[in-house]
């Protein structure tokens, strides 16, 4: 019987702005994340992703490689981030050409348990808990279900 090899998780090549918070444990490298902005536990944030001002982005969320989010988010619990869609009928293996990026604007809120595949999101936007946003969100509102789809202006 062969050993596994043990990878550690925890907190590296991060830089932080003032008077952010990060409950332990968490695996968060190669970052950015924003003035007085707040990451629960059991969050992965990846490298090269861009995390605003005042957010809060809360426990057991997946933040992957090529996430830009603005100031003043919220992301709920359990909330994923997806950067490979697959485009070859499976995994693009590390092949980070086939990734795409997802860029969230400012005062974004995203309920617990949704998925946001690679699109942008504008300004003003909840997207309610559960959803699964597949395409751009170019108008403020609220945005629910699979797929997501604009149920009121805010």
């Amino acid at each position: 019987m062969a050993d596994p090899i043990l990878l550690q998780s925890g907190i590296r090549d991060v830089q932080f702005g003032e008077g952010v918070k990060v409950v332990e444990p968490a695996n968060i490298y190669g970052c950015t994340i924003g003035d007085h902005s707040f990451i629960g536990p059991f969050v992965e944030i990846q490298k090269d992703v861009s995390i605003g001002r005042r957010c809060k982005i809360q426990s057991h969320s997946f933040v992957c490689e090529l996430v830009t989010i603005g100031d003043d988010c919220v992301v709920a619990h359990g909330v994923m981030f997806i950067n490979d869609l697959f485009q070859t009928g499976g995994p693009a293996m590390g092949d980070r050409a086939l990734w795409r990026s997802t860029r969230i604007g400012n005062k974004v809120s995203i309920g617990s348990n949704a998925t946001i595949l690679p699109v942008t999101i504008c300004d003003n936007v909840v997207v309610g808990a559960g959803s699964v946003v597949t395409r751009d969100i170019d108008e403020p509102g609220i945005y629910a279900g699979n797929p997501a789809r604009k149920i009121r202006n805010l």
